[in-house]
């Protein structure tokens, strides 16, 4: 499992396994969000084999699927209530990582200058830059 830090409080990585959640926990995670969708893969690698794992390891999980190339209306209020509702650090994840990061930078761009969520998300290997406008628009200073 590849965890990629967009900040101290949030980090995504890739299709997890339940053999991972041990490690999310020692990590130091509280909630972990699952943006993937269910029809994207096998039935063990589902929400429905996850969360039990994590719900069991004392986590939050939040099923918040995103189909791709769209976040639809529901998806970033989701992502950000979850974040903002955390008792610790975040972790989410769906097939490489990049859905989780758009979700959290649309979330917080009303919070964060653009450019500071761009720099977060490159350093964590995710080039959001063609979001740029999108982000400008949702942060209310574009």
């Amino acid at each position: 499992m590849q965890i990629a830090y967009l900040t101290p409080e949030y980090a995504v990585s890739p299709q997890i396994t339940i053999e991972d959640v041990a490690a999310l926990k020692a990590a130091g995670f509280t909630t972990v969000i699952c943006n993937r969708p269910d029809h994207e893969i096998p039935p063990i690698y589902q929400a429905k084999s996850i969360r039990p794992v994590v719900e069991a390891a004392g986590m939050t999980f939040i099923d918040n699927p995103i189909e791709g190339g769209t976040l639809g209306e529901t998806a970033v209020p989701v992502q950000r209530e979850a974040i903002a509702s955390a008792g610790g650090p975040v972790f989410a994840y769906c097939r490489s990582g990049n859905r989780s990061s758009v979700a959290w930078a649309l979330s917080m761009a009303a919070d964060m200058p653009v450019a500071e969520i761009l720099a977060a998300t490159q350093k964590a290997g995710y080039d959001l830059s063609g979001l740029r406008p999108y982000l400008e628009a949702a942060s209310g200073r574009g």
